[in-house]
């Protein structure tokens, strides 16, 4: 073996390869991975091992010590980015020079010859050894290593350097002192400073030893102090001094005023038990004592008494809110058939003690048989009479959860509140089992003890947002919660006892139905918020949000007034939403700015008109499509609907020469993309009732939707796709102030669809007044505002003829003939 030698340099970190020791190695970095490629490339499988002077990534030749080991690279695992090899150390080594050479360093290595004392046979050197031996032993030993094993490893040190390196690498010492000893050359020397290594670390085992010792007795001290605090205790209590005793009786005299259940009883008596004997120091004292607390504060008998003047409750919902007639009748309606109850269970009261006593043989209780009552009328009622599960649905910002409150004002109940959305934890509603550390119980066991009632109004905010994760499906556990049938007997985990939810008035709010689970649909009834329209909002804006704006801003009535048109101005140019959050914004925004001005000293009162809208606000941010300026081949007017309201889409169809191909554009989903082909279809199927040439038919038809960015999807704009289909194959244009909404099938007939009062006013702001709708929809109009449908012209239709007989101008087309191309034919014209 040549002598230097050319090695592949291993810079290692924390790390220090002794020579005869074999040690695992992991690397990553690129440039190592690159040495160990190229080392495994040779026959020998040598690396030059070297310590980093410091832990740092970057390596470089001035950071690497110059004495390290000629190692063997034994096995090797590979994983994805790193590497796991076993090295074995040779011999010592020094670096006569590193450079770096295809992404790697290399280094010039010479053998470090390792010196031997002049007489290896000298009684002092084997002194050291047979000492280095034994304290090798001791320590491994000390360490918890077998003792057998420790005898293994030292016997197969043979030789006084390989007994050096052996018992060094197993040291826990700094790197500094590792690369110390491997540069230390001398057998005798290196002998010496690891036999003071090791004894160094015999002594930390044995101070950490005596450490141990003096905590378990300290330990046994503290347990022997716990046992005399109690007995002080029971001499305390013998004597009456104790306060413990005073807690408990406390918190049991709480307890039995409470109206509990006989089941709840027995496993409340038993905790008290429980408490009673218990050391106050320990844990589970703690646990048990805020478990019976929670107890006794839930409203297990305290009710709200209903207020049902519906008089007064009409009052404060119109006082509320506007609009909303639906769901201000629904709660109406509760509220009658609550008043209709309360007056029956009345009667059957003064029915009952006006009753002759059961003794009496003509008395209703002696046709009952011996020793039984007659039945009250009413109580079967009142016992199946559950809490009613409302389920607000409707867009963001039309008022679902501000009604919430206006419902439990009316009615004079206590509200409370719990915003689902992102729970992702089953516990959250059911609470946590009491074993766990930090238990506490659900939201719905918190809010009644919070709200101290028992037949409050809880609202469940945004239940359509609940998450699922490895926690449990808080929407399941939300089943026994709002089911009528079940939750008069609610169990939480943490209570572990049953608790009557029947009278609580759960009210629900989401805003999209489809994310709600279908069984937890199934337990709520459905009341629908729709959109706001422009008169609506500016009546909105007037009563109620200029008001709170111009308060919330430091202004008065005086300072600040925003004329009607102003508002309209802000309502269509700067928001677009079905609610009124963002409008109750610029409202705000519209404060601020006139608040400035007037702190500025700007003028002391501002009537704002919608000249100043534009210059507050800026440049309006919001441009809804505008009906057509005239009728167009090709061009329909569609309507549509969305979470904000609904307005009108544009269908443009075009013919081109071609091979009869129908393209269809505007990032269009499957649904949409289907009743465009139904429209090819039925204009094929019936072209010669709609005046189309069967020419047209080999021609390429493209038909877009404008707003390409915007996804669209949904069956509803088949009759604007044909009408628009129809009106370029027949050139015969389609009617600009019309608009239309409906399936349609491939024979023609026309079916409904939703959304018909939001896509009506969307069409109505966009200058329509003339609507085309299914017929199955004509009872939909009756949710337009009176206002609206007096200004509209609206054709309820059937079949796609009477769509295109209305929509269509003008007579179809003569056939199309085009000119031969050269080298065609005869020169006499093709007719397509």
């Amino acid at each position: 073996m040549t002598d230097p030698l050319t090695l592949p340099v291993l810079p290692l970190r924390d790390t220090v390869v002794f020579p005869g020791v074999t040690v695992p190695i992991q690397a990553g970095r690129r440039s190592t991975l690159e040495a160990i490629q190229k080392a495994t490339k040779g026959e020998e499988k040598l690396v030059f091992a070297v310590a980093q002077r410091d832990n740092v990534e970057e390596i470089a030749a001035d950071r690497l010590y110059t004495i390290g080991t000629v190692a063997r690279i034994g096995q090797i695992q590979r994983g994805r980015g790193f590497v796991q090899l076993m090295l074995r150390g040779e011999r010592r080594g020094i670096a006569l020079r590193i450079v770096e050479t295809d992404g790697h360093l290399e280094a010039l290595v010479r053998s470090a010859e390792e010196m031997l004392p002049v007489d290896p046979r000298e009684a002092a050197f084997e002194g050291l050894q047979r000492e280095l031996r034994q304290r090798a032993a001791e320590l491994g030993q000390k360490a918890g290593f077998p003792e057998e094993v420790v005898t293994q490893v030292l016997s197969e040190a043979n030789e006084p350097a390989l007994l050096a390196d052996l018992v060094a690498s197993y040291l826990e010492i700094e790197l500094s002192d590792r690369q110390a000893l491997l540069e230390t050359l001398a057998v005798d020397e290196r002998l010496r400073r690891v036999l003071v290594h090791v004894q160094r670390q015999i002594g930390i085992l044995d101070a950490q030893a005596d450490i141990k010792s003096e905590v378990q007795r300290e330990l046994g001290d503290r347990q022997r102090e716990m046992v005399l605090r109690e007995q002080l205790r029971a001499i305390q209590k013998e004597l009456g001094d104790g306060a413990d005793g005073e807690e408990v009786d406390e918190l049991r005299e709480k307890i039995e005023k409470l109206d509990l259940p006989e089941e709840a009883r027995k496993e409340v008596d038993r905790e008290l038990s429980r408490l009673g004997r218990m050391n106050r120091e320990s844990m589970e004292y703690q646990v048990i004592r805020n478990y019976l607390e929670t107890v006794a504060e839930l409203p297990w008998n305290e009710r709200s008494d209903d207020h049902l003047d519906l008089a007064e409750a009409a009052r404060i919902l119109a006082e509320d809110h506007y609009a909303l007639t639906d769901v201000k009748d629904r709660v109406l309606e509760f509220l009658a058939v609550r008043q209709l109850r309360q007056a029956s269970e009345e009667r059957a009261t003064a029915e009952k003690s006006d009753a002759p006593d059961a003794g009496s043989e003509s008395g209703p209780a002696a046709a009952a048989g011996d020793g039984e009552t007659a039945p009250v009328p009413g109580n079967e009622d009142d016992r199946t009479a559950k809490g009613p599960i409302l389920l607000f649905a409707g867009p963001p910002g039309v008022g679902k959860t501000s009604i919430a409150k206006s419902i439990a004002r009316a009615m004079g109940r206590k509200y409370a509140r719990i915003s689902l959305g992102g729970a992702r934890d089953e516990a959250d509603i059911r609470g946590h089992r009491r074993t766990y550390v930090g238990a506490m119980p659900g939201r719905i066991i918190q809010a009644l003890k919070q709200v101290g009632s028992k037949n409050p109004v809880f609202l469940l905010d945004e239940v359509d947002k609940l998450g699922v994760s490895y926690q449990g499906d808080p929407a399941s556990a939300l089943l026994e919660v709002l089911d009528p049938a079940q939750n008069d007997s609610f169990t939480d985990h943490y209570l572990g006892i049953p608790f009557d939810l029947s009278e609580v008035l759960f009210i629900a709010t989401a805003n999209f139905l489809e994310s709600i689970p279908e069984p937890l649909r199934d337990r709520m009834e459905m009341v629908e918020f729709t959109g706001y329209t422009e008169k609506e909002k500016l009546e909105i804006a007037r009563r109620y949000l200029v008001p709170r704006q111009t308060r919330a801003n430091a202004l008065t009535e005086e300072q600040l007034e925003i004329g009607d048109e102003a508002i309209s101005e802000t309502i269509t140019g700067y928001t677009r939403e079905a609610g009124v959050r963002q409008l109750e914004r610029e409202i705000g925004k519209l404060a601020r700015k006139v608040a400035r001005r007037i702190a500025a000293g700007d003028g002391d009162r501002y009537a704002l008109g919608p000249a100043d809208v534009g210059e507050l606000l800026g440049r309006p941010r919001i441009h809804p499509e505008k009906a057509a300026g005239e009728p167009q081949v090709g061009v329909a007017t569609g309507m549509f609907y969305t979470p904000v309201g609904g307005d009108i889409l544009f269908v443009e169809a075009s013919t081109m020469r071609g091979k009869g191909r129908l393209v269809l554009t505007g990032q269009l989903g499957e649904v949409m993309k289907e009743s465009g082909q139904a429209a090819w279809s039925y204009a094929r199927s019936r072209a010669g009732e709609l005046g189309i040439d069967e020419a047209e038919f080999e021609r390429d038809v493209h038909i877009h939707v404008p707003a390409g960015a915007v996804p669209k999807d949904g069956p509803s704009a088949g009759v604007t796709i044909a009408t628009a289909l129809v009106s370029a194959l027949s050139d015969r244009p389609v009617r600009n102030e019309l608009a239309m909404t409906g399936e349609i099938t491939l024979t023609g007939r026309v079916l409904p669809i939703g959304g018909v009062k939001e896509k009506v006013l969307g069409a109505v702001r966009a200058g329509i007044r003339t609507i085309v709708l299914p017929r199955q929809n004509e009872a939909d109009l009756e949710d337009l505002p009176g206002e609206v449908r007096e200004t509209l012209e609206i054709h309820p239709v059937e079949d796609l003829s009477e769509v295109l007989e209305l929509a269509l101008t003008g007579s179809p087309r003569e056939p199309r003939v085009e000119p031969v191309r050269p080298g065609a034919g005869d020169g006499s014209a093709l007719s397509h």
